[in-house]
């Protein structure tokens, strides 16, 4: 039989061509005869015969030994032993340690405004003046009656003086005595009474004048000269302390044993970064100064406070900043690569190189730090499978390769050093296949498809160069 197209396009690459034989060579093999049955035996011998031929040729193949997983590339990387602090990070929000709102404490109207908005005042300096001519003549009225009965009294007790002199000349009785110093007595307490009434006299006059009563930075003035307030009413205006200054925020309950042990120790530092900030430019430096009675149940965390110098006035009230605690230290953690730590279905285990194979091994989370993690069931100096992980399986034979400086971080090392391990491995995986599949196949079938393998590993290659 002719071919309908020119066989010349058949064989346009060596790939082709190696297919092509590989194919020919496996159907040559397809050509066994089964063994004849012997004349001189029964015809139901010579079928149970024939059948156990047939199925000897059919069984042939089993017996070959199942060939084992190929070799993994991969990256590894040592466990590492060092202190490793136990860091709390929280968002949190400032807030100041004081803050009042300034309301008068009398009726009145406001006669003069001594600050103005965002002023800076310390404490007891004067805010505003309110009209006090009320309260004044009122002061003056009580020294005026207060004098009246200082007069009487000391009329009184010169009539006692009299009557006692009297007394003694045998001139006037006793009961004269008696009545003078009851006289007396009275007036004094009268003019005890007046003086009571001019000092609550005089703290009204007082609230005429409003003072800062502490330290720290005006907000807005909403009243002006001539405004009418209201007592404990009107809010004048409100003064907030903002150096030293407080955040807020809150912290997991596993960390409250540790919390209160660095609150009653004074041990615990803690730091404040303003979100957008430039580096080193919006980080405060702190210590924990309360914690809180209850955990919110809700949640399942308790809110803490700390305390932070503000001269700069790097934070303000309100705003919200990234907080980190160092609550304790872990001495002589074994530190890991957080790309080493597999989660699976039976928990979180690493891969460790031993003799050449991987071995699992279980391992308990300690303390997560960013692309590294502290944890407990691994050996400081032991080979961990960092890069080709998810080709790995308990007991698969590794190849070891270096890691590179950088390389495990993600971006351009990352990529390459990807590459590089899948290249590897996809070139040990597909000898040792080439392999296993010869071995199990017999001589001609094995060497077919080793032949095929081939083939299609110089197609793909040749596949591979032609690619722009």
């Amino acid at each position: 039989m002719r071919l309908k197209y020119p066989t010349r396009h058949l064989f346009t690459s060596p790939a082709s061509a190696a297919a092509l034989c590989a194919l020919a060579f496996m159907l040559s093999g397809c050509n066994r005869k089964m063994p004849e049955p012997d004349p001189g035996l029964p015809a139901a011998s010579s079928a149970a015969a024939a059948s156990a031929a047939a199925s000897g040729a059919a069984a042939a193949p089993a017996p070959a030994p199942v060939a084992s997983a190929p070799p993994v590339v991969v990256t590894t990387v040592r466990a590492q032993k060092r202190d490793v602090p136990v860091v709390v990070e929280a968002t949190g929000t400032v807030a100041p340690e004081n803050a009042v709102d300034i309301k008068p404490q009398v009726s009145s109207v406001v006669s003069k405004v001594h600050v103005k908005d965002g002023q800076f005042v310390k404490a007891g300096q004067p805010l505003f003046t309110l009209d006090a001519r009320a309260d004044e003549a009122n002061v003056a009225k009580l020294r005026a009656q207060m004098a009246r009965d200082e007069a009487a009294l000391a009329d009184a007790q010169r009539q006692l003086t009299r009557s006692k002199e009297l007394v003694a000349m045998k001139f006037v009785s006793e009961a004269a005595v008696e009545s003078g110093q009851s006289v007396v007595e009275a007036q004094g307490a009268a003019v005890n009474a007046d003086r009571a009434a001019v000092d609550a006299a005089k703290v009204s006059l007082s609230y005429a004048r409003v003072l800062a009563p502490l330290a720290g930075r005006v907000g807005v003035v909403n009243v002006s000269t001539g405004s009418a307030v209201l007592a404990n009413q009107t809010t004048m205006l409100t003064i907030t302390q903002v150096d030293p200054i407080d955040v807020s925020f809150a912290v997991p309950q596993r960390h409250l044993a540790d919390a209160l042990a660095a609150l009653a120790t004074g041990k615990a530092p803690v730091t404040a970064t303003l979100p957008d900030s430039p580096a080193g430019q919006g980080v405060a430096t702190g210590r924990l100064v309360f914690v809180d009675s209850f955990i919110d149940a809700s949640s399942g965390t308790v809110k803490v406070k700390a305390r932070f110098a503000n001269r700069e006035q790097k934070l303000w009230p309100g705003a919200y900043v990234k907080t980190s605690m160092t609550v304790r230290t872990l001495t002589d953690a074994v530190v890991v690569p957080m790309a080493s730590v597999v989660q699976g279905q039976r928990g979180t285990f690493v891969y460790a190189v031993v003799d050449g194979k991987a071995t699992p091994r279980p391992v308990e989370m300690l303390q997560a730090m960013g692309e590294e993690a502290a944890v407990r069931g691994v050996k400081p100096g032991e080979s961990l499978v960092l890069d080709g992980r998810q080709n790995v399986r308990p007991g698969s034979t590794v190849i070891e390769r270096p890691r590179e400086p950088g390389e495990g971080r993600g971006g351009k090392g990352g990529g390459k050093g990807g590459g590089a391990s899948g290249a590897a491995s996809g070139a040990a995986s597909g000898a040792a296949s080439g392999a296993a599949s010869g071995a199990a196949s017999g001589p001609r079938s094995g060497a077919a498809s080793a032949a095929a393998s081939g083939a299609a590993v110089a197609a793909s290659r040749s596949a591979s160069r032609s690619a722009p």
